[in-house]
């Protein structure tokens, strides 16, 4: 079987994944590299740091996030992000400030993004990639 290159998460695809969903942590298992967009691996501690077990969680994550390719924002993806933000704007389709920033991550590094989230639709050019989450 030949694996595909890479694949960008997103925090709820992460979360999945962190909750032994079987068919998502299998799905991954097609990727030669999984990689975050690090305003997810900002989210994902975030949740940790509000939650109920927040030492364990941030444990969790932070070796999750060590275990994966981390995608950084520079010059380019802050253009990025202006333009999709402007787009948006003009069809009255304003989407959640770090989606934004995940998607100008992703189309950047070129990168397609695993999300259960609908809105990323909205975003042209962004490949998306859906998982099951049946188990």
């Amino acid at each position: 079987m030949v694996k595909n290159e890479e694949i960008a998460l997103d925090s709820n695809i992460v979360i999945d994944v962190l909750n032994n969903k079987k068919a998502i942590v299998e799905s991954l298992q097609n990727y030669r590299k999984v990689s975050l967009p690090i305003t997810v691996c900002g989210e994902l501690l975030f949740g940790a740091k509000n939650s109920a077990k927040r030492h364990l969680n941030e444990q969790r994550f932070r070796q999750f996030i060590q275990a994966c390719q981390v995608l950084n924002i520079n010059e380019l993806v802050a253009e990025e992000y202006a333009e999709i933000r402007k787009v948006l704007k003009d069809k009255g389709r304003p989407l959640p400030e770090n989606d934004i920033w995940i998607a100008a991550t992703c189309l950047v590094n070129d990168v397609p993004l695993a999300t259960h989230d609908r809105h990323f639709e909205e975003i042209d050019g962004l490949k998306l990639v859906k998982l099951s989450i049946n188990n």
